[in-house]
């Protein structure tokens, strides 16, 4: 029974359907091995273990009768703690939410709910998502299981955390400028950041009300196995007619992608970008060496605009002296000091003109429009996730205006990004890649993900 920890959701579920594990006994383990590893790591902040228990009682029951909920019938699973779950405290990091208890389900959480999920329990987050490190006033800091002394990333560093260790088979994370892709990164598993408008923001507490920038945050999974993100990505995706962006666009079959069609673009040293580490780059080589042997060709081309991403995000996203992340702290009812993380959001915002800020809203049109120009030679980009593996904690609040805009570029274009991991530093910390593939092109990235999952050995278990 202690493997089962380790199995991908999509084999539980089957293991449960087939009767050879019961639900009650798959949440068990998982709820036993949160209680083992969560004093050290603090990554889930929450729990509803009686909850659970009653709800994987229930599964079974209805498996008996005959009934099957859905694909993930008993499948326990975590989720972040930006998003709404009835009658289980939601903070989103933010004191103001400390008490907060949801009258029903964000989107995604009923969704996979009404597939069969069972919720076992929060994992932490930085207040409002806002940060590439998971710590806030609320619940404090969430520790890297390869190293303790070092950061899961953010803003899904909780949700990074517990699944890379075996104590959740999946979660959701968001990601507005690489907190999904991070953290996977970080810590090991596989994650993906959906196109922009599939999956509904509903009851995320960075929801679809953001203006000019609305288009940079999605929900998507993490999971040790790409195989999950496929499963998982199919239950939460589709219009709710609550998020007006969402569109009712086909997921495509990962299983239906050609790989020796595909051209691939990779670099490893982004223009203007901070200078990674030579371990990133020869984990991003190892992952080209294996895509080389069966796609159509393989090229090393950076897309140049990216070089302008660090100066149009902080114009588009600061340029209101941050006014509008104030008013998501009032209606949470947030007063007073802010984590250290949010304050520095404040402080590097930069007040500008509308005339000023209609001109950077424009060069953000024509950024899309020069990386779209580019892709359309490639129907892939492989490039590294951050320029090192994880890092101590507090070092990328020394360097937030430099160290998320490996994953930034393609929150301003929409386009999904998956990562999974492709090797391992020489003290034994993970190193993840992403493909990022053209819009609406989901499949693309999960079969280019998968193959290297295959090639290159993918989760590993930390020691703990």
């Amino acid at each position: 029974m202690t493997d089962i920890i380790y199995s991908s959701a999509t084999s539980i579920a089957q293991s449960i359907r087939d009767k050879q594990e019961s639900a009650v006994e798959v949440v068990q383990a998982h709820l036993d091995r949160i209680a083992e590893v969560n004093t050290k790591l603090n990554a889930v902040v929450q729990l509803c273990a009686d909850r659970a228990l009653q709800e994987a009682a229930d599964a079974d029951a209805a498996l008996a009768r005959g009934d099957d909920t859905g694909p993930l019938h008993g499948v326990p699973m975590t989720l972040k703690d930006s998003l709404d779950t009835e009658g289980v405290v939601t903070t989103g990091g933010t004191t103001g939410r400390r008490d907060f208890v949801p009258d029903q389900d964000a989107t995604v959480t009923a969704r996979l709910r009404a597939a069969g999920a069972i919720l076992m329990g929060k994992t932490n987050t930085p207040e409002l998502t806002m940060a590439g490190e998971t710590d806030n006033s609320v619940y404090g800091r969430t520790n890297n299981p390869f190293d303790l002394e070092r950061s899961p990333g953010g803003s899904s560093g909780g949700a990074g955390a517990i699944v890379t260790t075996g104590g959740s088979p999946f979660d959701i994370g968001s990601d507005t400028g690489g907190s999904i892709r991070m953290p996977a990164h970080l810590c090991g598993i596989a994650g993906i950041k959906p196109n922009s408008g599939r999956v509904p923001r509903t009851g995320h507490i960075i929801d679809y009300t953001l203006g000019a920038t609305d288009s940079y945050t999605q929900n998507g999974p993490m999971a040790r196995y790409v195989e999950d993100l496929d499963l998982i990505l199919r239950v939460i995706s589709g219009p709710d007619w609550i998020d007006p962006a969402i569109v009712d666009m086909p997921l495509g079959d990962p299983a239906d992608v050609d790989l020796n069609s595909l051209r691939v673009a990779f670099y490893t040293d982004p223009p203007g970008f901070k200078v990674p580490e030579q371990v990133t780059r020869d984990t991003v080589q190892a992952a080209v060496r294996a895509i080389s042997d069966v796609a159509a060709s393989v090229e090393d081309d950076a897309p140049a605009p990216i070089e302008r991403v660090p100066d149009i995000t902080a114009r588009v996203g600061g340029g209101d002296g941050r006014a509008g992340t104030r008013r998501i702290l009032d209606k949470h009812g947030t007063t007073g000091e802010l984590s250290a993380f949010l304050k520095g959001r404040f402080d590097d915002a930069e007040l500008i003109t509308t005339g000023e800020f209609t001109k950077a809203l424009e060069e953000l049109d024509q950024y899309r429009s020069d990386m779209i120009r580019f892709m359309s030679n490639y129907d892939v980009i492989i490039a590294p996730v951050t320029a090192a593996p994880a890092r101590p904690h507090g070092a990328s609040f020394e360097d937030r205006n430099r160290h998320a805009f490996y994953t930034g570029p393609y929150n301003l274009t929409g386009w999904p990004g998956t990562v999974v991991r492709c090797g391992t530093s020489s003290d034994g910390l993970p190193i993840g890649v992403q493909v990022i593939a053209r819009p609406w092109r989901e499949d693309v990235s999960l079969a280019v993900a998968a193959f290297l999952e295959s090639a290159l050995g993918g989760w590993q278990k930390p020691p703990m």
